[in-house]
């Protein structure tokens, strides 16, 4: 459940405004409440608890790095200083306070009772050690390689977010020489959570974390020498790529280049044990060149995110929710065809209460039909799953012209995206990587067809990604259309990102970095200005983040003006809610279900007029002027009134899932977790007892 946090200096908030990264770590305290809710099951909250942790991870890695220099710098004024360090440390640590006291008190016993056990060493039987010892002298030691710290051997580099021990040594080494500090590197490769065998554990099912096996027998990495104060310790560092565009030549060589130092950047978070001495945390805090307030002291497992594996190796389907298969898109032919479907007027799929085979089936026939000519896509994160990478790998062989627009800049999916691209050149398919200076992050499909003498086009456009496993996990909406209009500004757009020529000007889509954030500010205004003259203004906005100050600023200009505005937003916002005399007719709720929230929708009213748009942007800076996104208009009356219903009415009125901003910045839930109206919940029950509309 990524929180889409990303570093850019200027998108710092003015300080009227509420502060973004502390917005997100606030956003994340959500997310936690989920592992303490005693309606979720055992296992999921486990996850919650994991997927806090890897939020807190990238965090760090793509937010935390202008304020670290800012604080090794002594700053005392602007954006990034001493003291928004100690804020963003401050909340941070008091959270994952909050995580090891769940986990060590809660969860692990809760755990126990259903016969899943993580066991310390103080806490195996003679049999159970000396299975853990012959596991660590056979898997594990001859993997590691200790390194004493002297002239010859300085201090070793430490990759981002490795497993990594300090040791402190008494007496003298090999050559008579007492240097007495020590660093072993523990390899990725190596299980972190490892199950003892079934007959030492009397019927229940236990573990040990490598961790606490190697923490065991550090002695037997010493020959010779006394082991005295030790802990594991694990650095985070900053790992945003910054590839200058216009400087290099080829830009998948850059990334690759750059890919191999993303595990060395800046450091700027350590994690080391809670009863780790004061010297020894302070030695790597400075060989670490972090400033003050940058070493967490956690009780438990440095990497809490590795404990996803328990929730595989458990095997226990009742401690985690009952699965849910989405039904097949409501409005497509089970066994017809899609594209005469669309002929028939536009479709609307929402995911994952309704499954993205839709999407996969609109491929696939475009794929099989000897007379569709071109298919156009563009891909940001497609994940591992290769089903749509495959189908358009066959749609060149079968002679089709495929074009794929390839973002190598999605952070943590370069490599992928590389590969991916690779592959289909390899086969002949023609793939760019978008316009130099932007991110491609629209999600576009187009499909060309011949129909009798004449070309017909076929779109899908989508608020998430072509990405088959996190279609079954984020709520988004796919939206199938043969509008002429819009497939039309579609594939002006894909020559645009091809070619890079001048944009034609749009029809009916609203494209960043061009128009659609100027058309939403006008929008607001519109709403702003009818209020302000007495025949009403609405705006409701559902997104993942809302950071973007001009249109902030818009809003809360058009809340004093009358406007009635909810937004709902879950991620990070920097709107402060009902202010008296500054916000006071604009709401902010957050809503943090099972699924994790991702669709965009934009509806205004000015007066008689209104207007609806689905979207692949949040309001954020970068997303509107330093990306290729899209919004598109839903004229449907259908649709639209699904959409209002489905997307922002269900939410506005949830009262299981969501959390309220409060006018002194804190989110605050709403009613009660195991009697309230969810809205994911009505949506799952929906889908899965509406019938067929096909």
């Amino acid at each position: 459940m990524s929180s889409e946090s990303s570093k850019s200096h200027s998108d710092k908030a003015p300080s009227h405004l509420l502060d973004r990264d502390l917005s997100i770590l606030a956003f994340n305290e959500r997310v936690l409440d989920w592992a303490h809710r005693p309606d979720v099951p055992l296992l999921e909250r486990l996850r919650y608890l994991c997927i806090v942790s890897s939020n807190l991870d990238e965090f760090f890695e793509v937010r935390a790095e202008p304020h670290v220099m800012g604080a090794l710098q002594g700053l005392r004024t602007g954006p990034y200083t001493q003291d928004s360090w100690s804020a963003i440390t401050e909340q941070a640590n008091a959270m994952v306070a909050r995580q090891y006291t769940l986990y060590n008190d809660d969860l692990l016993p809760a755990l126990e009772r259903q016969g899943f056990r993580i066991l310390s060493h103080g806490e195996r039987n003679a049999e159970q050690r000396r299975w853990v010892r012959s596991y660590f002298q056979r898997e594990v030691q001859p993997l590691l390689v200790p390194v004493g710290l002297d002239p010859a051997h300085p201090f070793p580099q430490v990759a981002n977010k490795s497993l990594n021990f300090i040791v402190q040594l008494s007496g003298k080494d090999a050559f008579g020489r007492s240097n007495e500090i020590a660093i072993v590197k523990v390899p990725r490769v190596l299980p972190r959570l490892i199950p003892l065998p079934a007959k030492l554990c009397g019927g229940a099912t236990s573990f040990v974390l490598l961790s606490s096996v190697i923490r065991a027998h550090l002695a037997e990495l010493f020959p010779g020498r006394g082991v005295g104060q030790f802990s594991q310790f694990r650095v985070t560092r900053h790992s945003d790529l910054a590839v200058d565009e216009d400087d290099v030549g080829n830009l998948r060589t850059a990334l690759r280049q750059g890919l191999q130092h993303r595990n060395y950047g800046q450091a700027v978070r350590l994690e080391v044990s809670s009863d780790c001495s004061l010297r020894l945390a302070e030695y790597l805090r400075k060989e670490f060149q972090l400033p003050e307030l940058s070493v967490f002291r956690v009780n438990g497992p440095v990497n809490l995110v590795r404990l996803m594996q328990l929730i595989d190796l458990a095997q226990a389907p009742h401690l985690l929710f009952p699965p849910y298969k989405a039904s097949y898109p409501q409005q497509l032919p089970a066994h017809g065809s899609i594209l005469s479907r669309l002929r028939e007027g536009d479709v609307l799929i929402h995911q994952p209460f309704e499954s993205f085979d839709g999407v996969l089936a609109f491929l696939r026939e475009a794929v099989s039909d000897p007379n569709v000519l071109a298919i156009k896509q563009t891909i940001y994160r497609t994940g591992s799953d290769p089903a749509m990478i495959d189908l358009l790998r066959e749609a060149v062989r079968q002679g089709k012209e495929v074009t794929a627009v390839v973002e190598l800049k999605a952070r943590f999916d370069e490599e992928a995206n590389i590969n991916w691209a690779e592959q289909l050149e390899s086969i002949g398919a023609q793939v760019v990587y978008g316009v130099v200076g932007l991110k491609t992050h629209a999600k576009m499909l187009l499909v060309t067809r011949r129909e009798g003498r004449s070309l017909r086009r076929y779109g899908h456009l989508s608020t998430g990604n072509y990405n088959p496993r996190t279609a079954r996990l984020y709520t988004d909406i796919s939206y199938l259309t043969a509008d002429p209009a819009i497939t039309l500004d579609m594939d002006q757009l894909f020559g645009h990102l091809a070619s890079q020529s001048s944009l034609p000007k749009m029809k009916r889509l609203l494209v960043a970095p061009f128009t659609l954030h100027t058309d939403m500010l006008s929008r607001i205004r519109a709403a702003g200005t009818a209020a302000a003259a007495g025949r009403g203004g609405r705006i409701v906005l559902k997104m993942n983040s809302l950071t973007d100050v001009p249109m902030v600023e818009a809003l809360m200009a058009a809340g004093q003006q009358g406007a009635q505005i909810d937004l709902v937003i879950r991620g990070a916002c920097i709107l402060p809610a009902g202010v008296p005399g500054v916000s006071e007719n604009i709401r902010v709720r957050s809503v943090i279900g099972r699924f994790l929230e991702h669709s965009r929708v934009f509806y205004f009213r000015a007066g008689e007029t209104e207007s609806l748009y689905l979207s692949s942007a949040d309001w954020m800076s970068r997303n509107m002027m330093r990306r290729v996104e899209l919004a598109w208009p839903v004229d449907d009356p259908a649709l639209r009134q699904r959409i209002i219903d489905e997307c922002l009415l269900a939410y506005l009125h949830d009262s299981k899932d969501a959390w309220d901003l409060a006018p002194d910045g804190r989110y605050h839930r709403v009613g009660l977790h195991a009697k309230g109206h969810g809205a994911q919940n009505a949506l799952m029950a929906r889908y899965t007892a509406a019938p067929s509309q096909a």
